[in-house]
């Protein structure tokens, strides 16, 4: 399992809602934690490793959480400026406003019913999350000429690894001609 980059098409779909929550979900959960340590990040969504349901994992220094289906059912009207940054647009921060609590309920890795109330990094963090769950990125939220900026450095960027790709391929298949001819 890998983290997807900005570009990636999982990145811009609506997640769909986890039916049930079996040893597989949970399974994926763990794996995803796991992943989210790895990579030093607070908070990872399936969207993020090309799985589109509803379902992502967050730990703010306090603990891991897993949210699956999440809904946010409530936030401050008080706002709060914070820099972000994503797994999935790695080296890019900015200054994004969202509200500064937020209430949300989920099931737990164990199909419980949870209700969280939180505010500051953790509000942040799971706000930062549950975007992904409907195709929606941080840099979403800044000013369009930045955004557009990031979106072209990403592009260009795997352009530029996909022709790496295909010139590698081409030389495999050179080779497997040249091999063949002997």
């Amino acid at each position: 399992m890998q983290i997807v980059k900005l570009g990636a098409g999982s990145l811009r779909e609506k997640s769909v809602p986890v039916e049930a929550v079996t040893d597989e979900i949970r399974k994926l959960a763990a794996e995803m934690l796991e992943l989210m340590y790895k990579a030093d990040g607070v908070g990872l969504a399936a969207p993020q490793v090309g799985k589109n349901i509803r379902m992502f994992v967050a730990d703010d220094g306090s603990g891991p959480g897993v949210f699956i289906n999440p809904q946010i059912t409530g936030t401050s009207p008080e706002l709060a400026d914070l820099e972000e940054g994503c797994l999935s647009v790695p080296g890019v921060y900015e200054k994004v406003t969202r509200p500064a609590c937020v209430r949300i309920q989920a099931q737990d890795e164990n199909g419980r019913r949870r209700v969280v109330q939180a505010e500051g990094f953790l509000a942040r963090i799971l706000q930062h999350e549950y975007d992904h769950l409907d195709g929606v990125l941080f840099i979403d939220h800044i000013d369009p000429e930045k955004k557009a900026r990031i979106e072209r450095r990403f592009r260009k960027k795997s352009e530029k690894q996909a022709a790496k790709g295909n010139q590698a391929a081409q030389k495999n298949r050179n080779e497997s001609r040249s091999e063949k001819g002997n």
